[in-house]
């Protein structure tokens, strides 16, 4: 991959998700602690109207609205359609960014701790993985390139190169200095590692770095009518990857019944109960533990 000149650092894409707005608000004030030699950082406040109301989004969530098809339908232009579509304009288009690397922060009610979610497996975000688990040893990495950058429609695929940073467990419209620290001091990471990857530094990473690969997403029990019949397992709640084995209770029922897990996989499930995928009645997403092996200069 060519040298990375420019990086966006986005905040606030989901109004109610705090650290990341503050934390924009702190590098604002004092710029040079995200600066760095080899490439410009600017920032940007994606949502300030849904900030304002205290909530996740107005009309529709931000955070899926960057297909290509989508930026260039004018058909398309609630709130978060529009917002979309100026985000798009200003660091954009999608396919010829003016950016060349996204940093799109994210905070979840889920207990995932500082979780870094990439979205290919070239030799950049693997040594990026690697450099970051070295260097904090707590990160979760997870990957979720089984649909081609092009295609996605999160904020961060409008560059060539883009990543989100997910942090919690955090209730929405609050914040934590624990979460905080984390978001903050994962994103220091991900920033000098792209410095030293401009500059050819050798990096003495490890041959090999451990992912989660997503492979899933369950939806809570749900009865014909569309009713929710059950909630997480009380086993399963804030296990954010913890191996579930196949036969291991994963529901329960309001009756008290136990549903168990029937895949045929050992899972890693994360985003577990999450609070704003309720409106889709959305359980847990699900992963395999994979070992990638770390590209070497």
């Amino acid at each position: 991959m060519n040298k990375i000149n420019s990086v966006t650092i986005v905040g606030g894409t989901h109004g109610n998700e705090y650290t990341g707005i503050y934390l924009l608000r702190k590098w604002q004030q004092s710029p040079q602690l995200i600066e760095r030699s080899s490439f410009s950082t600017e920032t940007i406040f994606a949502n300030t109207n849904a900030f304002r109301d205290n909530r996740r989004y107005l009309d529709c969530d931000l955070n899926r609205q960057f297909r290509v098809p989508d930026l260039t339908n004018t058909a398309l232009s609630n709130y978060e359609e529009s917002r979309a579509k100026a985000i798009n304009a200003q660091i954009g288009p999608k396919g010829e960014a003016k950016t060349d690397f996204i940093i799109d922060l994210h905070n979840t009610t889920s207990n995932m701790g500082p979780s870094l979610i990439l979205l290919q497996s070239d030799t950049f975000n693997l040594q990026m993985a690697a450099y970051v688990k070295q260097h904090m040893p707590e990160a979760i990495i997870v990957m979720e390139d089984q649909i081609p950058l092009e295609e996605q429609a999160y904020l961060c695929s409008v560059a060539k190169q883009g990543i989100i940073v997910e942090v919690g467990p955090q209730p929405q419209s609050v914040l934590r200095q624990d979460i905080m620290e984390w978001m903050e001091t994962l994103t220091q990471h991900v920033l000098d590692f792209v410095d030293a990857y401009n500059a050819g530094t050798d990096l003495d990473l490890p041959e090999s770095v451990s992912m989660y690969y997503y492979t899933e997403t369950l939806k809570l029990p749900m009865n014909e009518k569309g009713e929710r019949i059950g909630m997480v397992h009380k086993n399963v709640q804030d296990k954010d990857f913890k191996a579930l084995n196949p036969g291991d209770p994963i529901f329960t029922l309001f009756t008290g019944e136990e549903l168990k897990w029937e895949g045929n996989y050992v899972a890693y499930p994360h985003f577990i109960n999450e609070a704003a995928y309720y409106d889709n009645n959305l359980a847990m997403s699900l992963a395999k533990r994979v070992e990638y092996k770390v590209p070497q200069r």
